[in-house]
């Protein structure tokens, strides 16, 4: 850290330093390519946690929880502002916010029906369909093949008892709201400054899954200890890796991001044995390789034809 940052980390009227201050220094001494890597890593340690819930509640009552906590800090350092705000606006912010919201809702019901690397592999089809859809290289032909294969593989043809029809139908209802979330949000970067677009989104997903969650959550959303989780899983899963990914992103080119990202299925898969003791057939580890690969080829392509 320099002179000129260490002295700027420190409030001049009591001597104190600034978190803020200090957050970003720290982060600063860390290469981006750490800091995607703890935020793939954060995202995935929420996701186990809040599976680690369902024992307690429901899967609408935890993205309630994840939710309403990532509103709550995310409102709290970049709220939106409302006045002046166009119906174009409010058209964008409404539609990201309802988006977040049944992405969330459709992961966590696929997470509570398939080990975590299934779930997020079928949900990364999502960008990997964007990207792919935004070309025009017949290359990516290829990784669209390889990523079908990787889905086949997964598929319970033979009625495996870890993998549902169900659970990888909402993996694929969550796959095409994350698809919609990038589009939308990158509409809501255009639209509202800095990280406010996301903040109003967070806030508007909030209300839209509050009546679900609090109906299904019922009276033990009230109990300290699960409230404590919630907590923690939405700190996990939205703040801290979205403030990684942002501070990485303004140290890296962009393609190398999407490379790094490309490694959080097998990432989840890792945190799912680590943590929840999900362990996969060689057929799933072969499926979520595929869909890995399948990523990263798609993102290496782009590059070379820039």
């Amino acid at each position: 850290m320099t002179a000129f940052a260490l002295d700027d980390a420190y409030d001049r009227g009591s001597g104190l330093p600034r978190p803020g201050s200090l957050l970003r220094g720290a982060a600063d001494s860390i290469p981006p390519s750490g800091l995607v890597v703890l935020a793939i890593f954060s995202v995935q340690l929420g996701a186990g946690f809040a599976k680690e819930l369902f024992a307690a509640l429901p899967p609408s009552a935890v993205v309630f929880l994840r939710i309403t906590a990532g509103a709550l800090i995310m409102g709290a350092f970049a709220r939106p502002r409302l006045k002046g705000l166009t119906w174009r606006d409010w058209a964008v912010g409404l539609g990201f916010g309802l988006t977040l919201a049944l992405m969330n809702l459709s992961f966590y019901e696929a997470l509570s029906r398939l080990p975590m690397g299934i779930a997020v592999a079928i949900e990364f089809l999502g960008p990997l369909g964007v990207a792919v859809a935004a070309s025009r290289r017949r290359v990516d032909l290829v990784w669209v093949g390889l990523a079908a294969a990787g889905v086949a593989l997964l598929a319970p043809w033979g009625g495996s008892a870890t993998v549902q029809w169900a659970g990888i139908g909402f993996a694929v209802l969550a796959a095409l709201g994350w698809a919609a979330y990038i589009l939308l949000s990158a509409a809501a970067g255009r639209r509202f400054p800095g990280t406010t677009g996301l903040s109003f989104a967070m806030i508007v997903s909030a209300v839209v899954i509050a009546p679900v969650g609090a109906t299904t959550g019922g009276a033990e959303l009230l109990r300290p200890e699960l409230l404590l989780i919630g907590l923690g899983v939405g700190l996990l899963s939205s703040v801290i890796p979205y403030s990684l990914e942002l501070q990485a992103l303004r140290r890296m080119p962009k393609h190398v991001f999407g490379i790094l990202m490309s490694l959080e299925p097998a990432v989840a898969a890792l945190i799912g044995v680590l943590l929840l003791s999900e362990l996969l057939h060689v057929q799933q580890w072969a499926a979520i390789i595929c869909i890995v690969a399948a990523s990263l080829g798609s993102t290496r392509a782009a590059r070379r034809v820039k």
